[in-house]
């Protein structure tokens, strides 16, 4: 069986694609057409400088940089991100930061060069003070109802377009008190997910700090470093995670005050750090 060559440029630019495959099931043998989730290599690019290449999903890429930008340190409010220009490449794509001049020196001072890979742990960071970077301490009093956890689950399936198709991508959600899911992103990758999702609420807080927002993340993977360092550096109260946390994850959630939660389902889930945030707990 051979697949139908498909335009490079098409896979480059498309979050998914299809590949003839042979099924077997229940002892029979069947030809048929199958969604795959595409890695495409993105290099992000500031004031002209190459910083970063990430194996990523072709999809919201200007929610990606902003994230990136924001969650990475490389800036420090939406505002000091003055354009994003996406150019498809013949090997990739990428995307043009223009930053503030002060953050672009800042950045020059501790460049590192970045070998972005599916899953990714500290992406090549070149020293141990540049990637283990601790968030600052949580000063919200955000709560939530212990059944907004099950709906958030609930709702959040429903918004996974790509995993659907797939069965190969990671999910992050925004939600909100009351369990509604506000916005998904996508991505092969759980760090670009967040990342997207994080650059999305940037965008849609209009430049008010995300912890003014009384909302929490939802990511369909298990919480890593990371993934904590991420949400709580966004200002973000709790992150719930479906998989396992690790061990430096929750050390750095109950230092940083962030509520982590593992292992979540509809109808039960873990509390690793300060359970206090959430009210109505069956005990």
């Amino acid at each position: 069986m051979t697949n139908k060559p498909v335009a490079r440029d098409l896979v480059l630019s498309a979050p998914l694609s299809t590949c003839g495959v042979m099924q077997w099931s229940a002892g029979q043998l069947r030809i048929s057409q199958d969604c795959l989730a595409e890695e495409t290599p993105i290099a992000l690019i500031y004031n002209g400088v190459s910083h970063a290449v990430m194996l990523a999903t072709a999809l919201d890429l200007e929610d990606f940089a902003l994230g990136f930008s924001l969650s990475e340190g490389i800036v420090r409010d939406p505002s000091e991100l003055y354009s994003i220009e996406v150019q498809l490449q013949n090997n990739g794509i990428e995307l043009h930061c223009n930053i503030a001049s002060e953050r672009f020196a800042q950045l020059k001072e501790r460049r590192r060069t970045l070998a972005g890979k599916t899953g990714c742990g500290l992406c090549g960071a070149e020293n141990l003070t540049q990637a283990m970077r601790y968030p600052p301490a949580l000063t919200t009093r955000h709560q939530f109802e212990a059944t907004s956890i099950a709906r958030g689950l609930q709702a959040i399936q429903a918004q996974q377009t790509l995993q659907q198709q797939t069965g190969a991508t990671h999910a992050s959600a925004y939600v909100l008190a009351d369990g509604a899911v506000r916005l998904v992103r996508e991505d092969v990758g759980r760090h670009n997910a967040l990342d997207k999702l994080i650059g999305a609420l940037a965008k849609l807080a209009g430049g008010q700090p995300l912890c003014h927002t009384a909302g929490f993340i939802i990511t369909t993977s298990r919480a890593s470093f990371e993934m904590v360092q991420k949400t709580a550096s966004a200002g973000l109260s709790m992150l719930v995670a479906v998989s396992a946390p690790t061990g430096l994850a929750v050390r750095v959630a109950e230092q940083c005050g962030l509520t982590l939660v593992g292992f979540a389902r509809e109808n039960r889930y873990v509390v690793y750090s300060h359970g206090d945030r959430i009210l109505n707990q069956s005990v």
